[in-house]
């Protein structure tokens, strides 16, 4: 299972959580364990927390409670995911070095009380954490409930850029490396800019906050190295564990929309199971489409393959300006939701609702007010169908549309200068993506330059940033044969965010048969027309075609009369470009015309209003079509087979409760 060298064997999907033991009395864990079983958790992530109780002072280590609470979970047949303990240092260790404190990037120290208050290129620190994360795996590594290894937690959530001098020296050995010279340094980054220039290497450091913008070609290494040397962190914690034990290691990556410090592209390699953590983001337009697109993009860094929720919540968080409880159902729909998108394992945080501390108004599985509540019977009911569809583990989510996306945009798109501050690269990404997920497609999210053969469309959103070879990909796949669509703003900046000259789009422009001269962004809140009838807004561009055909264009606003939507005949295949933000019902529209060009289809056919989602598994001898319905009234789907949760024989036509999930086994295989 799993597909590594270390892969982790799990009998079905697994159903867990994280719980914090050291927060409750002894006699509250058989307690706990008991309504474990009955909820039908075989999971549950421990230690993540846990320096200051294994070593409460430097070099002492207490290992009892631990001891007891992985004995006591063993004996009910409850496997451990155990974390290192390293994801915050206790006290004794920052007041004994206080150097190992994070620095923001205004200059100033960030201290304990908290979490992560650490720098990750402290030497000190990265140390500390590895020695214990050796004395765990030298006391539990051959312990056999220990399923998976949980190296510290969340890594960079709150530290991932620190601006601190040992910092500043772990930069510059990495540019020495990345760029060789210093000359080669310089014009990477347009030194000749603003008296930039570099004659040592010393004379660099991190990109601390400036009188004026700063040097976008620093803040992108900058970037770069940060989640690099996060990276290498994981890797001296995980290499301390395989060294004294054969169980799979990961972390919990943080794919969501408000997190774009790490490259996961880079990370995914070093995991034996890629685990992801997502939290329903009621800020956003469409909380459910974007869980949708973490699911997909956290399946892509698997490599389609099955990997893990690691956590999410049963209600509400307590981190957002509005923590809004799910409505009923939600924990149902949202966890088979991921399921239907790649993932073998559905865990939450937490296990018990805590009574102090930060995370005290968090949900859980085990709310404040106990087992007679709508949470726990929700939580009942879900352990209960995950135990029912243990044959979809290992199955792969099948995908005729791939949408291409890059942190390296995200983090060039969001420097300080730029066209508009009115949208981002994310926005864009999620534009596209919801009107993908309005039509039923089911997309698998892709890095630049990966290969794209099995794909009938493609997606570009808005990819600020790339190289020749990556958007040589894209064209040469185009010209087999493929219908792409690229998006605004995309082509714009090479790996250097220096500016592909001769006309926007860059390495794209002759694919796309378009020269765009000149970015024309439109003011927040006013519309623009396009003269196919479709409204637009926040930008435009002044651009002749070339090769293309027009399809669209502005009829007012600052590019009225350039083309706004056009199509190029590139080799065998389609190259569309679209040059400004479409509303959501236009968007659809657009994608919903490259669908049926390119021959991709929803994986069934539905009758019905409302939102839902069509998603199919294939496995070896049957496939499996999750139905999830978001809307309030019944749902009609066209197929055939079992229907897993009910045990129902399905023969023509699925009806699909308002707020409900039906899962088909069809088996003949499409």
């Amino acid at each position: 299972m799993f597909g590594s060298a270390r892969p982790f064997e799990h009998d079905g999907i697994a159903f867990g959580c994280d719980y914090n033991p050291e927060q409750w009395a002894p006699d509250v864990w058989d307690e706990d364990i008991a309504l474990m079983i009955e909820a039908g958790v075989d999971l549950v992530a421990i230690n993540i927390f846990g320096w200051a109780h294994l070593e409460p002072r430097e070099g002492e280590y207490d290992f009892q409670a631990l001891d007891d609470i992985i004995g006591r979970l063993d004996a009910a047949g409850i496997r451990v995911n155990l974390g290192t303990g390293t994801a915050s240092p206790p006290a004794w260790l920052v007041r004994a070095h206080p150097e190992i404190l994070p620095m923001a990037e205004d200059g100033t120290r960030r201290y304990f009380g908290g979490r992560q208050s650490w720098c990750p290129s402290s030497p000190v620190f990265r140390e500390a954490a590895v020695r214990l994360a050796a004395a765990v795996a030298d006391r539990y590594g051959d312990h056999p409930a220990v399923a998976l290894w949980h190296v510290s937690n969340e890594i960079g959530c709150h530290n991932a850029l620190c601006y601190c001098d040992e910092s500043a020296a772990s930069f510059r050995r990495w540019l020495r490396e990345k760029y060789g010279d210093l000359d080669a340094l310089n014009r990477a980054w347009g030194t000749a800019f603003w008296s930039q220039a570099y004659s040592a290497w010393d004379e660099i450091g991190t990109p601390r906050l400036t009188p004026a913008t700063r040097n976008p070609g620093q803040m992108l290494d900058f970037h770069r190295f940060s989640s690099d040397e996060l990276l290498s962190y994981y890797r001296a914690e995980a290499d301390a564990l395989r060294s004294r034990s054969a169980v799979p290691v990961t972390t919990n990556f943080m794919v969501t929309a408000h997190i774009d410090d790490m490259d996961y592209w880079s990370w995914a390699d070093d995991m034996d199971v890629v685990a992801n953590d997502h939290y329903l983001d009621g800020r956003l337009d469409d909380p459910e489409a974007e869980l949708a697109f973490a699911a997909d993009l956290t399946r892509g860094l698997a490599s389609g393959g099955p990997w893990i929720l690691m956590e999410h919540s049963t209600g509400a968080v307590n981190w957002q300006p509005l923590n809004k409880p799910k409505s009923a159902g939600g924990i149902l729909r949202n966890s088979l939701t991921h399921v239907a998108r790649g993932a073998d394992g559905v865990c939450f945080f937490q296990w018990r609702a805590s009574v102090q501390g930060s995370e005290k108004f968090h949900s859980a599985m085990l709310p404040h007010a106990g087992t007679d509540t709508a949470v726990w019977r929700e939580v009942v009911q879900l352990g209960d169908v995950i135990e029912r569809l243990g044959e979809v583990a290992g199955s792969r989510v099948d995908a005729q549309t791939a949408l291409i996306f890059s942190w390296e945009s995200w983090w060039a798109t969001q420097n300080e200068s730029r066209p508009s501050s009115a949208f981002g690269y994310l926005e864009q990404v999620h534009a596209a993506y919801s009107a993908l997920h309005a039509l039923g497609l089911t997309v698998d999210i892709v890095a630049p330059g990966a290969d794209l053969s099995r794909y009938r469309l493609v997606i570009v959103p808005g990819l600020h940033l790339v190289r020749a070879e990556e958007a040589a990909v894209l064209t040469d796949w185009i010209a087999a044969g493929g219908t792409g669509l690229v998006t605004f703003f995309s082509g714009t900046v090479d790996e250097h965010d220096r500016v592909w000259t001769g006309g926007y789009t860059g390495p794209f422009r002759e694919a796309l048969g378009i020269h765009v001269e000149e970015f024309a962004p439109v003011e927040p809140g006013v519309p623009v027309q396009l003269s196919n009838g479709a409204t637009a807004h926040l930008w435009s561009e002044r651009s002749r075609v070339t090769t293309a055909d027009v399809e669209a264009s502005f009829v007012d606003g600052p590019s009225a009369g350039r083309p706004a939507v056009t199509r190029n005949t590139w080799g065998r295949g389609a190259a569309w470009y679209l040059a400004t933000l479409p509303a959501a019902a236009d968007y659809r529209a657009l994608v919903a015309r490259l669908a049926r060009d390119a021959g991709v289809r929803a994986p069934a056919v539905a009758h019905g209003d409302g939102a839902f989602e069509l998603v199919r598994r294939r496995g070896t001898d049957a496939s499996y079509l999750f139905i999830v319905n978001h809307g309030s009234e019944p749902l009609l789907v066209e197929c055939a087979g079992t229907e897993l949760i009910t045990g129902a024989s399905v023969a023509a036509c699925a009806e699909v409760p308002g707020g409900a999930v039906r899962i088909i086994r069809e088996e003949a295989a499409r």
